[in-house]
Protein backbone atom coordinates (compact mmCIF):
# COMPACT_ATOMS: atom_id res chain seq x y z
CA UNK A 1 0.00 0.00 0.00
CA UNK A 2 2.94 2.35 0.52
CA UNK A 3 3.29 2.73 -3.24
CA UNK A 4 -0.30 3.94 -3.69
CA UNK A 5 -0.86 7.42 -2.22
CA UNK A 6 -4.64 6.93 -2.36
CA UNK A 7 -4.42 4.23 0.33
CA UNK A 8 -3.29 5.06 3.85
CA UNK A 9 -2.61 2.57 6.65
CA UNK A 10 -3.32 3.74 10.21
CA UNK A 11 -2.40 1.74 13.30
CA UNK A 12 -5.03 2.61 15.90
CA UNK A 13 -3.29 0.33 18.42
CA UNK A 14 0.02 2.17 18.28
CA UNK A 15 1.06 3.34 21.73
CA UNK A 16 -1.58 1.13 23.41
CA UNK A 17 -4.27 3.84 23.51
CA UNK A 18 -7.55 3.68 25.36
CA UNK A 19 -10.65 3.14 23.26
CA UNK A 20 -11.43 6.85 23.50
CA UNK A 21 -7.94 7.81 22.31
CA UNK A 22 -8.17 5.37 19.39
CA UNK A 23 -11.53 6.82 18.30
CA UNK A 24 -10.11 10.36 18.53
CA UNK A 25 -7.21 9.27 16.31
CA UNK A 26 -9.66 7.72 13.85
CA UNK A 27 -11.78 10.89 13.84
CA UNK A 28 -8.69 12.97 13.12
CA UNK A 29 -7.75 10.84 10.12
CA UNK A 30 -11.29 10.73 8.75
CA UNK A 31 -11.53 14.52 8.89
CA UNK A 32 -8.05 15.35 7.61
CA UNK A 33 -7.71 12.77 4.84
CA UNK A 34 -11.12 13.16 3.25
CA UNK A 35 -10.64 15.40 0.23
CA UNK A 36 -6.83 15.14 0.40
CA UNK A 37 -6.48 12.58 -2.38
CA UNK A 38 -6.56 9.64 0.03
CA UNK A 39 -9.46 7.40 -0.93
CA UNK A 40 -9.13 4.51 1.50
CA UNK A 41 -7.91 4.02 5.05
CA UNK A 42 -6.71 0.66 6.28
CA UNK A 43 -7.30 0.66 10.02
CA UNK A 44 -5.32 -1.68 12.21
CA UNK A 45 -7.26 -2.07 15.45
CA UNK A 46 -6.52 -5.59 16.58
CA UNK A 47 -9.01 -8.29 17.37
CA UNK A 48 -8.76 -8.79 21.10
CA UNK A 49 -5.84 -11.14 21.67
CA UNK A 50 -4.21 -8.59 23.99
CA UNK A 51 -7.45 -7.97 25.87
CA UNK A 52 -7.83 -4.38 24.57
CA UNK A 53 -7.85 -4.66 20.78
CA UNK A 54 -11.28 -6.23 20.80
CA UNK A 55 -12.75 -3.17 22.46
CA UNK A 56 -11.09 -0.86 19.96
CA UNK A 57 -12.34 -3.02 17.07
CA UNK A 58 -15.91 -3.04 18.37
CA UNK A 59 -16.05 0.69 19.07
CA UNK A 60 -14.23 1.56 15.85
CA UNK A 61 -16.80 -0.32 13.78
CA UNK A 62 -19.71 1.20 15.71
CA UNK A 63 -18.23 4.62 15.05
CA UNK A 64 -17.77 3.84 11.35
CA UNK A 65 -21.40 2.71 11.12
CA UNK A 66 -22.51 6.06 12.52
CA UNK A 67 -20.19 7.93 10.14
CA UNK A 68 -21.60 5.95 7.21
CA UNK A 69 -25.19 6.76 8.22
CA UNK A 70 -24.25 10.45 8.42
CA UNK A 71 -22.62 10.35 4.98
CA UNK A 72 -19.15 11.12 6.33
CA UNK A 73 -17.72 7.94 4.75
CA UNK A 74 -19.04 5.87 1.87
CA UNK A 75 -18.67 2.49 3.58
CA UNK A 76 -16.23 0.16 5.28
CA UNK A 77 -15.26 -3.47 4.92
CA UNK A 78 -14.36 -5.53 7.99
CA UNK A 79 -11.12 -7.46 7.50
CA UNK A 80 -12.90 -10.78 7.77
CA UNK A 81 -14.87 -9.82 4.62
CA UNK A 82 -11.87 -8.35 2.73
CA UNK A 83 -12.02 -10.75 -0.23
CA UNK A 84 -12.08 -10.43 -3.99
CA UNK A 85 -15.42 -12.25 -3.86
CA UNK A 86 -17.04 -9.57 -1.67
CA UNK A 87 -18.90 -6.88 -3.70
CA UNK A 88 -17.84 -4.05 -1.36
CA UNK A 89 -14.21 -5.17 -1.56
CA UNK A 90 -14.45 -5.17 -5.34
CA UNK A 91 -15.47 -1.49 -5.19
CA UNK A 92 -12.55 -0.79 -2.83
CA UNK A 93 -10.13 -2.39 -5.29
CA UNK A 94 -11.41 -0.10 -8.05
CA UNK A 95 -11.08 2.98 -5.84
CA UNK A 96 -7.63 1.98 -4.59
CA UNK A 97 -5.86 -0.50 -6.89
CA UNK A 98 -2.96 -0.69 -4.43
CA UNK A 99 -5.17 -2.75 -2.14
CA UNK A 100 -4.83 -5.66 -4.59
CA UNK A 101 -1.30 -6.10 -3.22
CA UNK A 102 -2.31 -5.78 0.43
CA UNK A 103 -1.11 -8.78 2.43
CA UNK A 104 -4.43 -8.95 4.30
CA UNK A 105 -6.52 -9.51 1.17
CA UNK A 106 -8.08 -13.00 1.45
CA UNK A 107 -6.69 -13.52 4.97
CA UNK A 108 -9.98 -12.98 6.88
CA UNK A 109 -8.11 -10.73 9.33
CA UNK A 110 -10.63 -9.42 11.84
CA UNK A 111 -7.97 -7.12 13.29
CA UNK A 112 -8.35 -4.66 10.40
CA UNK A 113 -11.06 -2.61 8.69
CA UNK A 114 -10.84 -0.85 5.32
CA UNK A 115 -12.71 2.45 4.92
CA UNK A 116 -13.73 4.08 1.64
CA UNK A 117 -13.81 7.82 2.16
Amino acid sequence: MASDPTCLEINLEEGMPTVEQAIKRLTFYLRTKKGSGVRTLKLIHGYGSSGTGGKIRIECRKYLESQQRRGEIKYFVPGEEFSIFDPQTQKLLIACPGLRRDHDLERRNNGITIVLL
